[in-house]
């Protein structure tokens, strides 16, 4: 078994363009293959809204039951990011979006909006949100 440590990998020809091998013959890049931001947040409480733990969320806005902002600490190239986010409500079998959830600008290059939604009921809902940024920082 072989092990390499370094602190910092940086491409040889782009800084950021290290490409990995995948299988035999397929690639792809390293830096296209991470996640830019993440988000565990706790809102189950319905008047407290906090963040369990992140990677490049400056802040979360709660804009009412079941309607949240993740505002980015660093901002997305573009608004046409992918977002792949889940809800811990199992009563409701929820469903999370990363659309505008009401709030102005929601889904933009330095805020992501998510809307947890009561399939039963077809009202938003309060509940513990996970989410991921996939995309390109600017």
């Amino acid at each position: 078994m072989s092990e390499i440590k370094v602190d910092t990998l940086t491409g040889k020809t782009t800084a950021n363009d290290i490409t990995v091998t995948v299988g035999a013959t397929a690639t792809m890049s390293l830096e296209q293959g991470l996640a830019k931001a993440w988000m565990s947040l706790d809102s189950s409480g319905g008047s407290t809204t906090g963040i369990n733990d992140s990677l490049n969320t400056a802040s979360v806005l709660d804009n009412g039951v079941g309607q949240y902002g993740q505002n980015f600490t660093n901002a997305m190239s573009g608004a046409t990011y992918s977002t792949v986010s889940a809800s811990r409500d199992n009563a409701y079998h929820n469903v999370v979006t990363n659309w505008d959830a009401g709030i102005t600008n929601g889904y933009s290059t330095t805020r992501s909006g998510i809307a947890n939604l009561a399939s039963n009921t077809g009202s938003y809902t309060d509940a513990d949100v996970s989410t991921n940024i996939l995309g390109d920082l600017a």
